[in-house]
């Protein structure tokens, strides 16, 4: 059996394509991919960290977006993290939703995305000179990992405990582990 692929499009086709999907899909290297469901576990973490950004930035020039927003990381290729946070006006392409100077994004990973969360998405994201930071919440534990934009490279620091604090200096905040898990069972 032959798996079928699908045609590389331009961005303006894909965004087309998008608008009338009832799913939703990012666009690598010119081609649609389609993203998964996640389960509610997965929702509940991205409303807890969207929640928690909202209250920690409210006396800033920063905003939370939700996914949805895509990211433009190179010239064919639009990723949407399940959260993101920009700083000051928010520079996007002509009209659309491609978001061009995110400060930090976030994933929350499920099976079938952690690694390319944790490998594709990261290469991706440290192309884009505005994001100086990148989170991947694991939704299974807790466990998130931080990844810091330095003048060496990335830097990673993990976090598992849920009396830790995630230091954002590119936001000037501190993000409680145990607000991102509220409400989750890990046993469920």
């Amino acid at each position: 059996m032959a798996i079928e692929r699908v045609q590389q499009m331009t961005v303006e086709e894909f965004l087309d394509f998008a608008e009338l999907s009832e799913n939703g899909y990012e666009y690598i290297d010119g081609e649609p991919i389609e993203m998964t469901g996640g389960k509610l576990k997965h929702f509940d973490i991205i409303s807890n960290i969207m929640f928690k950004f909202r209250l920690l930035l409210a006396d800033s020039d920063c905003r939370t977006l939700p996914n949805g927003v895509l990211v433009r990381v190179g010239e064919a290729t639009l990723v949407s993290p399940d959260v993101c946070v920009v700083c000051g006006e928010p520079a996007t392409e002509a009209d659309t939703r491609i978001l061009l100077n995110p400060v930090l994004v976030v994933e929350v990973t499920s099976p079938s995305s952690i690694d390319r969360d944790r490998v594709l998405k990261r290469e991706l994201y440290a192309a884009v000179a505005s994001i100086q930071a990148y989170l991947v919440v694991d939704q299974h534990r807790a466990l998130v990992e931080l990844y810091t934009r330095s003048e060496a490279g990335w830097n990673i620091r993990c976090f598992s405990d849920l009396d830790d604090e995630i230091a954002l200096e590119a936001l000037d905040c501190r993000l409680p582990l145990r607000d991102i898990y509220e409400g989750v069972d890990f046993a469920s």
